[in-house]
């Protein structure tokens, strides 16, 4: 069998995107072409039967069905003009897919409406002047001005636009004011989750209702709502009410005459949260359906489908240690799921027998890949620590091999039944993967959760208990070839750990924060984000700040370090990376930096295919280098 490789990432298939009318599922694939250093995506079909392509369009995605099944709506980029994206109507039985209008600033989201005579779209438009689009001076006057993955984002609100299914003609109906989110129709309204401020409110949505060309809001600017369903006499919201700041648990919650009830204390978070850099995209939008209100939870490692009634009874519709990505109901449930060793593929569920439907990812098994081994470390103040431990994939008892310790991202998301490839070309590549949900992941409720003002204490700790009892367990991992590395928070906490002990022979640091006052005024979401992490601003809590900055700790720093980052990473921007490198340098540690040109954030998910596998490259090199001596 073969060992997976870095360039192996172009033949992953990634199944996504899909809803449901009666028997059909739409569904989207998206391919990864290294030669073209490009993703291609295209639509399938599933009649109930069996699996077709629908579209055979390079950049055909977001499907969606008529209310009445006869209709797929989907967006493209066919034309060869500009970064317009372009919304298609095609029958659900054949035929030539229909341009039916163009939108200069993309698609975000699109859905019919109950009759299906219209199409509301969402898209980013202007909503004032900045410049003239040949000048390349930014005159700014607003937070936050640029987004990761977007880029400049000021003077714009994403709008809505109903178009006419018959003639194409499209109109803008909410108020310049407001930056929609998504949309919903009932009962012949029109409803819309949106923000009105931006700058000073960025964590709270609102829920508003259109009565002719009067907009209502329905929720009282308190909560930071991520989705909604209508109903005749409240509303079903998926909403963080943001009492614990970011640490608050996304629950599902009735709100009804003013009022707000949970339908639920479990400590379920109402999205997936886990971690994985080959998934497809992903729709998990709320279902109400037959009294049933479907959602997606994160339940410790594991992303499962659930239902909840108006009464508060909780059922788990779909189980397993796996990761449910994409979900719809038609005459069943169809939804997308993936596992430690199984890319995404389609599923159905009926009457209670689950059935796989596609096998997009076939080729994995002529691969030898590491099946995840799950153990529990109980903390020093008592809590319980999820862990797992990936062995070589030719592993031998007797020998002894390098390890490295992986750091999730956040700090509130999850490692869990997901599939990393990153992971499966460590231990292709002899290396022991360690990986854990420390305090501050997700899925573990609110108290696991909130590490605020306290980043590089508990969750430090929790990371250096899991390696003890690694250690302990597993005697075929080499205690003096030790490696550590993350991105993000992940890379932030590999900083932090650099800086306070020695035992880690090579780490490898990505889209990092090094310095949180920095981070507060250069990133698109640093001015709210580090005062509800840390507390305060840099004028109230400077020591604060600079106590948590890694930064602080460079003179500790023996460990010989990787610096990874990308120059259009906006969550954390470039200076986070130079900092520490030339802080390095300056004290004379051994240190490299590796910068990726045009690439965001998300590098390691949707970069180029090109630099994805360089990034993987890098990292393998830089652990073989300096835990295997090569």
């Amino acid at each position: 069998m073969k060992k997976i490789s870095e360039k192996d990432i172009e033949k992953f298939k990634l199944v996504g995107n899909l809803d449901a009318s009666g028997k059909k599922v739409v569904f989207q694939v998206t391919e990864i072409s290294i030669k073209e250093n490009d993703y291609f995506s295209s639509i399938y079909l599933y009649d109930g039967r069996k699996v077709r392509r629908f579209t055979f369009g390079r950049k055909d995605a977001n499907p969606r069905f008529s209310p009445d099944g006869r209709l797929i709506a989907f967006t493209s980029k066919r034309s060869k003009e500009g970064r317009e994206s372009e919304l298609y109507l095609m029958p659900v039985d054949g035929g030539e897919a229909r341009l039916l209008a163009k939108f200069k600033y993309g698609i975000k989201d699109l859905r019919f409406s109950e009759d299906g005579k219209e199409i509301a779209v969402i898209t980013p438009v202007e909503v004032k002047k900045v410049a003239n689009e040949k000048e390349d001076v930014h005159v700014i006057d607003e937070i936050p001005f640029w987004f990761n993955g977007i880029g400049w984002i000021y003077g714009r609100r994403n709008a809505l636009y109903l178009v006419d299914v018959e003639s194409g003609k499209k109109r803008k109906v909410s108020p310049r004011n407001l930056d929609v989110l998504s949309v919903r129709f009932h009962n012949g309204k029109l409803y819309l989750l949106a923000q009105e401020d931006r700058e000073k409110k960025p964590m709270i949505s609102d829920v508003y209702v259109l009565e002719g060309k009067r907009v209502k809001k329905l929720t009282p600017g308190k909560w930071r709502i991520l989705d909604f369903v209508p109903l005749s006499d409240g509303l079903i919201l998926k909403a963080n009410t943001l009492e614990r700041g970011f640490a608050t648990t996304t629950s599902i919650y009735l709100y009804r005459n003013g009022e707000l009830r949970r339908l639920f204390k479990e400590d379920l978070s109402a999205y997936n949260s886990l971690n994985s850099d080959v998934r497809g995209a992903q729709r998990a939008e709320l279902i109400f359906k037959d009294g049933w209100i479907y959602f997606v939870a994160t339940d410790g490692p594991r992303a499962n489908l659930f239902r909840v009634n108006l009464d508060g009874k909780v059922e788990r519709v779909i189980r397993g240690d796996r990761s449910v990505e994409s979900f719809s109901v038609g005459d069943y449930i169809a939804f997308t799921a993936q596992d430690a060793t199984t890319p995404t593929e389609l599923y159905a569920l009926r009457d209670g027998k689950e059935k796989r439907i596609t096998d997009f990812n076939a080729w994995i098994r002529d691969y030898k890949l590491s099946k995840p081994e799950h153990f529990r470390v109980t903390a020093s103040d008592g809590k319980e620590i999820d862990a797992w431990i990936m062995k070589p994939v030719d592993f031998k008892p007797g020998r002894k091999y390098p390890a490295v310790l992986e750091i999730h991202g956040g700090p509130k998301t999850a490692y869990g039944y997901a599939f990393m490839h990153e992971f499966q070309v460590l231990v292709a590549k002899g290396f022991v993967v360690i990986f854990s949900n420390p305090r501050g992941s997700d899925g573990y409720g609110e108290e696991f959760a909130d590490i605020r003002g306290h980043y590089g204490e508990r969750d430090y700790q929790d990371l250096m208990e899991v390696v003890d009892e690694a250690l302990k367990r597993f005697d075929f991992i080499d205690e003096e070839r030790l490696g550590v590395t993350g991105g993000s928070y992940g890379g932030f906490m590999t900083n932090w750990i650099v800086g306070h002990t020695n035992r880690f022979k090579a780490a490898v640091t990505q889209r990092s924060i090094s310095n949180w006052i920095s981070f507060f005024g250069t990133t698109d979401i640093g001015y709210y984000f580090a005062p509800d992490q840390i507390g305060g601003d840099p004028w109230s809590n400077l020591e604060g700040y600079w106590e948590k900055s890694p930064l602080k700790y460079a003179p500790n720093v023996e460990t010989p370090l990787l610096i990874i980052h990308s120059t259009e990473d906006y969550r954390c921007w470039l200076p986070e990376a130079l900092q520490f490198y030339i802080a390095l340098k300056y004290l004379g540690k051994t240190v490299e930096l590796a910068i990726f040109p045009g690439e965001n954030h998300d590098l390691s998910r949707s970069g180029r295919p090109k630099h994805r596998v360089k990034r993987l490259e890098l990292i393998v090199g830089w652990f073989e280098r300096w835990l295997k001596g090569r």
